[in-house]
């Protein structure tokens, strides 16, 4: 019950610092608002990790994977913004390349809910799209609006993927 109000209590002030100053349809808002995520995320947050049957959920580990899942909008926010730039600037500059690919990227993730996010969120992010997903190989297909030599995507791949890491494994 502890971790419940717990989380409740997170998602109320995350809530209330995004709309500051807060007004009292503010405050309302905010109770309905993280009295839904609270409820939604409770099982998802309060879960053991899927990689150590001997680590437990609890409190801490909830309130943590929380912080993570705010630490991890800010930093897709991020890419999102950059991607949206590089992509509106090719767009207005024609002589800008454009080197359109799929590459093929390890990735570490093995729940199903994990790369979901990740899958998603290379989708959300303007200029890459993900085409599939191999779990058992451990592999994610990413379609690139410019793909360079070397680089493979690594880099965005792995700024999801470290935090999602902490949140759902």
């Amino acid at each position: 019950m502890i971790a419940k109000i717990s989380l409740f209590l997170l998602w109320f002030f995350v809530w209330l610092i995004l709309s500051w100053p807060p007004e009292m349809k503010d405050m309302i808002s905010a109770v309905l608002v993280s009295l839904f995520v609270s409820y939604m995320t409770v099982d998802l947050l309060l879960q053991p990790s899927g990689r150590s049957p001997s680590k437990k959920g609890g409190i801490i580990a909830g309130v943590s994977r929380a912080l993570w899942f705010v630490c991890y909008a800010l930093v897709f926010t991020w890419e999102c913004f950059k991607a949206n730039i590089d992509v509106a600037f090719r767009v207005v500059h024609p002589r800008l390349p454009i080197r359109p690919g799929t590459v093929k990227i390890k990735v570490a993730l093995r729940s199903d809910i994990g790369l979901t996010f990740l899958a998603n969120s290379l989708t959300l992010t303007p200029g890459t799209t993900s085409v599939d997903v191999d779990k058992d190989g451990g592999y994610i297909y990413v379609h690139w609006l410019c793909v360079k030599e070397g680089e493979q995507g690594l880099r965005v791949v792995g700024r999801f993927e470290n935090i999602l890491k902490r949140i759902f494994e």
